[in-house]
């Protein structure tokens, strides 16, 4: 984690994951979507790791401070908008995740993830490091005109490779992840069945023993999960899809 400007703002608010890449060094690939203006010279990525964001959006949902349809993305963007204007008061910003973009265009978050050491690629496809397991996700990039001294990569490992018991792939009620990789279509088809225990959660990564002490609470897994499958409903009812 680099050492930011009033960075304890960040960790309080559960964005504990922050990393500063000097756009110059970024693969034009990443770039290209980001339709980048004169004088900017920075992306800066904030990410979360483990219960606190969660626990913090759950308190201000409470006291009706956060909307109920993207309570994670109002907070999110909410903490960074706040420590832009304290830590580097001046700088020009723009969000380009979770909003900032025309539609159709994507930041490659798991390419940036990969780059600052944090993701490594696990069967069920969300990314897995030795210390939070796949408890961890990617809230908010920041394109700037800052000077903030690049963050170095901080990689704690990739547990897959060493893994033996493969629960992961043994606990997937669809079998989608047999080939050791996952299998889109298997997955969505059983998510999509009637009383599927998947709809509102990945089995699979339940079943995975690293950092197992960081699981997120059951109340965010089944809000992510409702989102995620909602997603899948409308993407498969799209015209023209057989």
């Amino acid at each position: 984690m680099p050492n930011l400007p009033r960075h304890a703002l960040l960790d309080d608010a559960g964005l504990n994951r922050q990393h500063v890449f000097n756009l110059v060094d970024l693969p034009s690939d990443l770039l290209a979507p980001l339709d980048l203006r004169p004088g900017e010279t920075q992306l800066l990525l904030f990410g979360h790791a483990g219960r606190r964001l969660w626990d913090c959006v759950q308190a201000q949902q409470a006291d009706g401070r956060l909307g109920a349809e993207h309570p994670i993305d109002e907070h999110s963007q909410r903490t960074v908008e706040r420590w832009l204007r304290e830590a580097l008061p001046g700088t020009r910003a723009r969000f380009v995740y979770p909003v900032g973009l025309p539609p159709g265009q994507h930041v490659g978050l798991q390419r940036l993830g990969s780059l600052a050491g944090w993701h490594h690629a696990s069967p069920f496809m969300v990314g897995i490091d030795a210390r939070w397991g796949s408890w961890f996700a990617y809230r908010a990039a920041v394109v700037t005109d800052s000077g903030l001294p690049p963050s170095p990569a901080v990689d704690l490992g990739h547990p897959c490779p060493s893994c033996t018991h493969r629960r992961c792939i043994e606990a997937c009620p669809g079998r989608a992840l047999d080939s050791g990789r996952m299998e889109i279509e298997a997955c969505q088809r059983q998510r999509l069945t009637e009383g599927s225990p998947c709809a509102s959660g990945c089995v699979a990564r339940l079943a995975c023993p690293v950092g197992a002490e960081h699981r997120y609470d059951i109340s965010q897994i089944l809000h992510s999960g409702r989102g995620s499958l909602e997603a899948i409903r409308r993407h498969r009812e799209k015209p023209g899809r057989v």
